[in-house]
């Protein structure tokens, strides 16, 4: 038999196959999310998450500090706040005493080369749970513009560098970028998310801040995991109104949507390796099913491959370790 083309011979080494790759992930690509709580010395595991905590400001500047020092610079910083201070219209979300905020300034001052991520939806300061207002049971979308404007504009005055609206509400992008612009933060960019589906990938997530609806469900607002061209949809919706980011969430699971955001938009798009995905390679891992190092480490190509150009995931440190 006769072969001139042996795909092999471009496998024959390490050096060659590193040679020829055609998609690398670094450090640079990643984001760690962490969550914080208030008060000192605090450290709780969160045992749907493994590897994840709950930390105080404390513990938590000394976790940026550890993630710098293996090239990890962007952090998506989420607040787990006590039911104490949540009411219906998350008042305490632009509260200029809010923990959250005094921890972007903490980390800004002490670590001004971070790139800052923030949240910016209700539920982590609702009392009903839902990321907008609720009215005789419903979700006012209109209503619930205001409150995320106030909440993103505090976030900005902390020193916030990219803000991350989730809360899926329409409108919401071009108010936020409306309401920044007009009190100087025009150079504060928004990660928006774009097509954030309904998923069943998000439990440990909802375990960490205690966020979980009250009653009902986000599939008003949360896109269908049926739907594809719908995401096209809110991308141009998001592109219009001044948008920075496009993000998909849950990432692994929609890898066709990255890839149909990547070939249509011109923004850079964002992948959220959800709690969920992660959860389940701890899990397999854990009970010696899969290496955790290896399919933490594909799995992130497969994203990267699939047109994200940043990847939000709980494995960026563990990621990063491997690199260093």
């Amino acid at each position: 038999m006769d072969m001139l083309q042996r795909p092999r011979r471009n496998r024959a080494s390490a050096t060659i196959r590193n040679m020829i790759s055609e998609t690398t992930v670094s450090a640079g690509n990643l984001v760690q999310p962490l969550f914080l709580v208030d008060g000192t010395d605090i450290n709780n595991p969160i045992h749907s998450l493994p590897g994840m905590s709950q930390l105080s400001i404390d513990n938590l500047l000394r976790e940026v500090e550890s993630c710098l020092q293996l090239g990890l610079q962007s952090f998506m910083l989420f607040p787990a706040v006590d039911e104490s201070l949540k009411d219906s219209e998350a008042s305490y979300s632009h509260n200029p005493r809010n923990f959250y905020l005094n921890a972007i300034r903490r980390i800004k001052q002490e670590f001004p080369e971070t790139c800052l991520i923030s949240d910016v939806a209700m539920d982590p300061y609702s009392s009903d749970g839902h990321d907008g207002l609720v009215v005789d049971g419903k979700i006012d979308n209109d209503r619930s513009l205001p409150i995320l404007a106030a909440m993103a504009l505090a976030q900005c005055d902390a020193g916030i560098d990219i803000l991350g609206p989730s809360d899926m509400m329409d409108g919401r992008v071009g108010y936020i970028r409306e309401v920044l612009d007009d009190q100087g933060f025009t150079d504060i960019a928004i990660m928006s998310y774009t097509a954030k589906y309904a998923s069943a990938f998000y439990g440990p997530f909802r375990d960490a801040l205690d966020s979980a609806p009250k009653s009902g469900d986000k599939k008003t607002y949360q896109m269908d995991p049926a739907n594809k061209r719908e995401a096209l949809r809110e991308a141009a919706l998001d592109i219009a109104e001044g948008a920075d980011y496009l993000m998909v969430k849950p990432a692994l699971h929609y890898l066709d949507v990255i890839q149909t955001l990547k070939e249509n938009c011109h923004l850079p798009v964002a992948a959220y390796h959800v709690s969920g995905e992660f959860a389940m390679l701890k899990a397999a891992a854990q009970n010696g099913w899969l290496n955790y190092e290896q399919s933490l480490a594909e799995t992130l190509i497969a994203l990267r491959r699939a047109g994200a150009d940043v990847i939000i995931t709980y494995g960026a440190k563990d990621f990063a370790a491997l690199k260093k």
